[in-house]
């Protein structure tokens, strides 16, 4: 099994693009975005953290000449004024605070400006005799107040507040006018009028805040280290943001560490290792199979693995030169750096084991696993949560009933399982996405909380467009924008959002990590529907979560009988299963244009959507998406887009190689790719319009983040249609291609098709016998030990 990410997208078809020294582009462009922060990118222009820089709280201004906070005295003492009215209270003298028996400096008395008579005519004395004065009247009053301690004192003559209600109390008991059980009783509040349940709103976004980054005397510390081991200085942040504050000792002991930065190689890591330990760094170093271990499972999952089998782990180490593999995993276990399972192989409808003579149970063969914990707990999670909504569906009757009679077909058949079952499976094309719309259109009029969302902003766009799908609620978004907040019905009071029904379109999109928190989401009694096409790419992340719920028939699955119509729908059908079919296209609908080296394909590719795409189907340049296998070669995504630019939208490239008018392709997090187009840059950063929505990519994530859109790859153009698609099959692209690469990419076109063909019979043998690339997901065993097949 390979460990390697799954597609050739990295490198594209042709030689691979392989810069000098350390990596730090994309780790797999199939995700279109390079190794960029899991955070979404911010819409605004960073600003700096105001409690990392030490700025004082939201609200707080700091008083002139450095106050320590809003509202704080800078002397430590409260100004109360001058003259109270009180002698001897904190403050009465002029800027001081006198204690009990002090006498003020210079003959004050601590009476100035009170009013009192013994303040009067003070001026008029001697300082002796104002000492003197000042004394007598001290003596006084300490004899007054050691009498008033002598006397008998009142009971609750001296008391006032709650310490005189009690005191009254325990009198009225003694004396017997007040029954003892209602002595402490307080009278009963008056009946509240109880408040109307608030109307449930969206959430709106906290504003993102820009990070405030590592600490720049760690990154000084890095910078040397790095310096030392002949590697870029310009690694130093990265490095830092991932090793901490002590990044610079933390390298400097374990210099292949390294290879926790996106983009470093093993033998990149090797040689800087080298550098630094000299004699002492050698292959069968521990430290140097611990990280190694951890990259190949990093791989992996970049790959769509969420685990690896212990032999294939250990194969790889081998091939990596690590001398003892098995040590290698056993270190990396027992640091945490991993986790290890051991799930049983079993077929669903498997006989249960078998009693032996001895009285054992027979043993069933397992498969030992490693992956990474973050992965490993996401996949759990997931496998949880479907369980708990699977076994608590709530009752089918009330408004289910009326949802099932409000809906026809395909539709009606969906809403009936919906009704009995937390969660249901829906498969189809793009015309089954008529009947989870019309499902949210029934549940809404029959006064249930639904809500819709899409893999991608132009998913959305299409569901909305469809009857039921779309009103003045806007009961549809996307999963990135429920799960940030941004988008859908709000969450109540336990966290949950406030939904009874959750329809997920595009789900062979969706990774382990956002299924779960989609899942985590849901209340008990809630319903989730999974729809898509389980024919294309499955998603950019770890897992295969809809292929996985599809095997383990833990729940219904209700199969779309509404084909996708006309030439296109009738040659995407054909693909999905293994066949591709010459169609009948009277109107052009589906054109083959074959051409001899990857330089002819880019110049029909130009000539297409600039001339003959706009003439006979009159759709204009920037409703033409470009489809490729790869970004690198010589007809990747990089010289297609290239090319694209010379001809539709000269110029300078004056930021960063863009130009106001460019059509770009805007990845704000790891397999997210948002179609937009450049609007104008300023000292912000770039300013894009995507989806209808201004965006402003800071100057620095600029490289990272946005690359030109006019040609993508079949994993950025996923979840999205155009009017039309022209799809580059380069000679050197013969081995990226697969059954669901073709499906997506042949998919995307709503009317018209062109296919530059320059693979030969490569293109029907890889629909005909090249199928997904194999996962290893931990998702299926899970859910058969929790859920019994459907």
């Amino acid at each position: 099994m390979s460990t390697e990410p799954e597609t050739t997208e990295d490198t594209g078809p042709g030689t691979p693009d392989t810069p000098e020294g350390p990596d730090t582009s994309e780790a797999r462009d199939t995700t279109g975005t390079p190794d960029a922060p899991n955070a979404p990118d911010a819409p605004d222009a960073p600003e700096r953290d105001a409690a990392a820089d030490g700025d004082p709280e939201d609200g707080a201004e700091p008083a002139e000449g450095g106050s320590p906070g809003a509202g704080e005295d800078p002397a430590g003492v409260e100004d109360r004024g001058e003259g109270t009215g009180t002698a001897g209270s904190t403050g009465a003298a002029k800027g001081g605070s006198l204690t009990e028996g002090q006498t003020p400096a210079g003959g004050q008395d601590p009476g100035e400006g009170t009013g009192t008579a013994e303040s009067e005519g003070s001026g008029d004395r001697s300082e002796a005799a104002a000492e003197l004065a000042a004394q007598r009247i001290e003596r006084e009053r300490i004899e007054r107040r050691k009498a008033e301690k002598k006397a008998p004192i009142e009971s609750g003559t001296k008391l006032s507040g709650s310490a005189a209600d009690l005191l009254a109390a325990v009198r009225a008991v003694e004396s017997g006018a007040k029954p003892l059980a209602t002595v402490f009783t307080e009278p009963a509040p008056a009946p509240r009028r109880q408040a109307p349940e608030p109307v449930r709103r969206p959430q709106q976004p906290a504003p993102p805040v820009a990070p405030s980054g590592p600490a720049p005397e760690t990154v000084e510390s890095v910078r040397r280290v790095l310096a030392r081991g002949g590697a870029p200085e310009a690694l130093a942040p990265q490095v830092a943001a991932a090793l901490g504050e002590a990044a610079g000792d933390a390298l400097q002991e374990d210099p292949w560490q390294l290879l926790r930065i996106a983009g470093v190689r093993p033998e990149q890591a090797d040689g800087f290792a080298r550098a630094l330990l000299g004699a002492d760094c050698g292959p069968d170093d521990e430290r140097r199979g611990r990280a190694l271990t951890v990259w190949l499972l990093e791989q992996a999952a970049l790959a769509g693995h969420t685990a690896l089998e212990l032999p294939a782990l250990t194969a790889a180490l081998a091939q990596r030169a690590v001398p003892d593999p098995d040590t290698a995993v056993q270190s990396t276990l027992a640091e945490g750096e991993a986790l290890v399972f051991q799930d049983a192989l079993e077929e669903p409808g498997a006989p249960a084991p078998q009693q032996e003579e001895d009285g054992e149970e027979e043993e069933r063969p397992v498969r030992v696993l490693v992956g990474l914990e973050r992965y490993a707990l996401a996949e759990e999670s997931l496998a949880d949560g479907l369980a708990r909504l699977v076994n608590s569906p709530g009752e089918a009757a009330g408004p289910w009933e009326a949802v099932a009679a409000g809906v026809s077909g395909g539709a009606a058949e969906l809403a009936r399982a919906v009704a009995g079952h937390g969660v249901v499976l829906h498969t189809g094309g793009e015309a089954a996405r008529a009947e989870p719309a019309a499902l949210l259109g029934a549940a809404r009029a029959a006064g249930l909380r639904a809500f819709a969302v899409c893999h991608t902003p132009d998913g959305r766009r299409r569901l909305g467009a469809l009857p039921g799908g779309g009103d003045d609620a806007s009961p549809v978004g996307t999963v990135a924008g429920v799960l940030a907040g941004a988008e859908g019905p709000g969450r109540d009071a336990d966290g949950a959002l406030d939904l009874d029904l959750l329809i997920v379109l595009d789900a062979p999109q969706l990774d382990v990590e956002n299924a779960a928190m989609l899942v985590e989401s849901l209340r008990d009694g809630a319903r989730l529907v999974l729809s898509g096409d389980p024919a294309v790419l499955w998603s950019a992340g770890a897992g295969r979560v809809f292929a996985d719920l599809l095997a383990a028939r833990a729940c219904p699955q209700i199969a779309s009988r509404t084909p996708d119509p006309g030439p296109l729908g009738e040659l995407v059908s054909g693909v999905g299963v293994g066949e591709l079919n010459q169609v009948e296209a009277p109107g052009k609908e589906v054109v083959i244009v074959p051409v001899r080296d990857a330089g002819e394909a880019v110049h029909r590719t130009v000539q297409l959507v600039a001339d003959s795409v706009p003439r006979a189907f009159g759709v204009a340049p920037e409703q033409t998406v470009v489809i490729t296998p790869g970004h690198g070669g010589a007809a990747g995504t990089r010289a297609l887009n290239s090319a694209l630019k010379e001809r539709l939208n000269p110029g300078p490239g004056r930021f960063g190689g863009f130009d106001p008018g460019d059509l770009v392709a805007y990845s704000p997090a790891p397999g997210r790719t948002v179609p937009g187009r450049v609007v104008t840059a300023d000292a912000d950063g770039l300013h894009l319009e995507c989806a209808g929505a201004p965006v402003v990519v800071p100057r620095e994530r600029v490289e990272q983040r946005v690359r030109h859109g006019w040609a993508l790859t079949a994993h950025q153009a996923v979840g999205g249609r155009w009017p039309a698609a022209v799809v580059v099959l380069p000679g050197d692209a013969a081995q990226a291609l697969s059954r669901p690469w073709v499906y997506t990419a042949f998919g995307r076109a709503e009317r018209h098709l062109s296919v530059v063909h320059g693979v030969d019979q490569a293109l029907p043998k890889a629909v005909a016998e090249t199928a997904a690339k194999a996962r290893t997901t931990r998702l299926q065993t899970l859910l058969r030990a929790q859920v019994p097949a459907a």
